[in-house]
Order: structure tokens, then sequence, then C-alpha cells
């Protein structure tokens, strides 16, 4: 099967870049010291995770319960679900641990926490359960000298089930450059850390500590006191991670082929059949470079100097042209695009531009005419 044979819009991964991403990441836990325990957010691959655990099956993170199925259906038993838990999603996490699965749970509220504890003992399960820490993200979390870690903290310890403390750089995605990364990392490390000691001098067990972005687990200067880091982006790597430092062009694995569909001559546009389902409508990248919903390149080539940008999009439609200041380029050269023609969108954030698909088509530009040959097709899982 050839990339001329595909139906499009779907997703095109390079197995080569794949890999040398995973390898990059893996010999930067060994460095830190800790274990990778990979996001698998952005692929909702078994078979990208296992990769990255060497082909076995190895620690990982999920961030939906139906992820957590679908893994452990692979094999996957060891799992944090690094997302807070409501209770009514207890009796789930029950079912999955009943078959096997270690899957730990998270939390930052005391209410969750009493009902964590209240519902465990009730089904006779211990529910191993991570406190989110905040470290300056401001999404979630408890402040590691709060009074509120201690009441969690001593709820779920006399249950039981507490099982570490947790933290989430997230913000790290809004550095202005590699220092500021490296700032950020430390308080992402230093602060999780301070939770755990916290919580170990009120005499409590707490055995994961956790972080975890792609950009802090790149940058960060060191992980003392750490067990374990969880960045996800990394196997895939887009625009927006381009943008800060973390990768080059080259290192982005995942793209959307998409076909030409016309010409529109009059501005100096070409319409693809790309929209915002197939993109989404992310334009973080934009931060950084003028990369619209996308930069385009060859369908078996790199990013040309001055590559084409998805201008705008609509449902099901994408508008393209030479990215903004250079749009109104004379003549437009439409024989290098002509209706009919295949090209592939590189993604602002691919964690977004994946999730409406259901499988990726892969390609290994390590081969010759491989970029060209589909030699496996993966799937991912989706929903909730």
């Amino acid at each position: 099967m050839r990339l001329a044979d595909l139906q499009t819009p779907c997703l095109v991964l390079d197995r080569a870049v794949l890999t040398r991403n995973i390898a990059r990441m893996n010999a930067r836990a060994k460095e830190l010291g800790v274990t990778l325990r990979p996001h698998m957010k952005t692929a909702k691959s078994a078979e990208v995770a296992r990769r990255v655990h060497g082909g076995a099956v190895g620690p990982i993170t999920v961030s939906t319960l139906a992820e957590a199925e679908y893994f452990a259906k692979h094999g996957f038993t060891d799992m944090i679900y690094a997302v807070g838990i409501s209770p009514d999603k207890l009796d789930r996490v029950a079912k999955l641990m009943a078959d096997g699965v270690d899957l730990k749970i998270l939390t930052d509220e005391i209410g969750v926490a009493q009902a964590i504890a209240e519902r465990g003992k009730a089904l006779g399960v211990k529910f191993r359960t991570l406190i989110e820490i905040e470290t300056g993200g401001e999404r979630a979390g408890v402040l590691p000298a709060s009074p509120e870690l201690d009441i969690i903290g001593k709820t779920l310890d006399e249950a039981g089930m507490l099982a570490g403390a947790l933290a989430h750089a997230g913000h790290s995605y809004g550095a202005d450059g590699i220092s500021e990364i490296q700032e950020i990392a430390e308080d992402e490390r230093a602060g999780v850390v301070a939770a755990a000691e916290r919580l170990r001098a009120q005499g409590r067990k707490v055995e994961i500590v956790s972080v975890g972005s792609t950009p802090t687990a790149l940058y960060g200067k060191h992980l003392a006191g750490v067990t374990e880091m969880r960045p996800g982006n990394f196997v895939f790597f887009d625009l927006f991670q381009t943008g800060i430092g973390s990768c080059a062009i080259g290192d982005v694995a995942v793209g959307v082929l998409t076909t030409i569909t016309s010409h529109r001559t009059s501005r100096k546009q070409i319409l693809l059949d790309a929209g915002a389902l197939a993109l989404s409508k992310d334009t973080g990248a934009n931060r950084h470079m003028d990369a619209g919903f996308g930069l385009l390149r060859p369908a078996t080539g790199a990013l040309p100097d001055k590559p084409l940008a998805i201008l705008d999009v609509h449902q099901e439609h994408g508008i393209a042209s030479y990215a903004r200041g250079l749009d109104q380029v004379d003549p437009f050269p439409y024989a290098d695009y002509p209706v009919g023609g295949r090209l592939v969108v590189l993604p602002n954030h691919v964690c977004m531009t994946a999730a409406m698909y259901d499988r990726y088509y892969v390609v290994d530009s390590s081969k010759a005419g491989g970029s060209d040959e589909v030699v496996d097709v993966w799937d991912r899982v989706n929903g909730w």
C-alpha cells in the first residue's frame, strides 16, 4: 500500500522519526536516574507504548479510563490515571484492579479523598492514590505547604490508600526559552519533593514522586528526590514543541495526509480536504512561528524553506497559502500543487490533531522509498 492509496484525511506516522524520539527520551530518563512512565494521552496506541519500553509492557500514564481499559487488554498493568478522579468512576477503577491492573488514581480534593476511602472500604479495595501538587501551573493540585495536603494525606494513609505525590508543569509550554523551562522544571521538582517530604515527616509512606511534561523532562537540570517522569508529546512532537525549542522540524513524526481539492486563483490559495475536525483549531504554535493551523510539506519530502500554511479552516475544508506575510506571492506556483496532489500537514498540537483518528498509517523514512510505502497500520483508542 502507498500513500496514494489512502483515503484522506488520515494520520501518517514515520516510524524512523518515532524511534529516534523514543531513544532520546529513554536516554534522558537514564541520565536523570528515574523511571520513564510515558503519558499515552498523545499516542493512545499500544504499539507506540511497547516501543517506548523496548517491545515490553512497562509503566505508562493514561488520561482516560477508556485508555486504561484499552491498554489493559494489550497487557499493560502498571498505570497512573493522571486526571483527578470523580467518585462515580471508582467502581470502573475497581473493575480494572480486579482484572490485575495496578491503576493508580489522583486527587487534590479533601471530599474526594474521603469518598475514595469510603468506597474502597465498601468494595474491599485499596485504591492506590496520588495527591496532585500545584507547582505553578494553576490548573490543579494543592500547594506543597497547604493544610489540605495534610488532611488528604491523613485520610488516604489511614485507609491504606496513599501511593505518592504527582505534579505536572504544563505551564512549561508557555515558557520563553530554555532557561525559563529549566526554572519551571526546578519548581516542579522542588514542589513535589517538598510535598512528599512533608508527608513523610508526618509518618506517611510515599512511594511514588512523579513529575512530567516533555519540555521539563528534556531540560530539567536534575530530578533529585523524584522517582519517575511522565512526558508524552515527545513520541511525536509538533510545531509548538519546535517553537519552544524541544525539537527540530525534522523530529515531528506525525502529520495529516490531505488532498488538494481545488485552486482559488483569485486569492492565491489552494483548498484541501483537511479542515477543523481533521486538524483541530489549536493555533498555539503561532506564538513562535507563522504556522496558521499547520504547515504543509510534500507527502514524501521535507518541509520547504518557504512552506505553505493552513490559513483558515472550516469543518471539512482547509484553506492554504503562503504563511502570513508571504501570501501575496505572485505568481502562485500552482504547478507545484496540482488538484488531486497529496500534502502532509504538520500539526500545531499533535495531541489535539490525532484525537479525531482511530489509526496510524505507518511509513519509514529510513528505508529506500519508505516514506511513500505504508509498512504497517497501528490502532489507537479514543473516547472516555
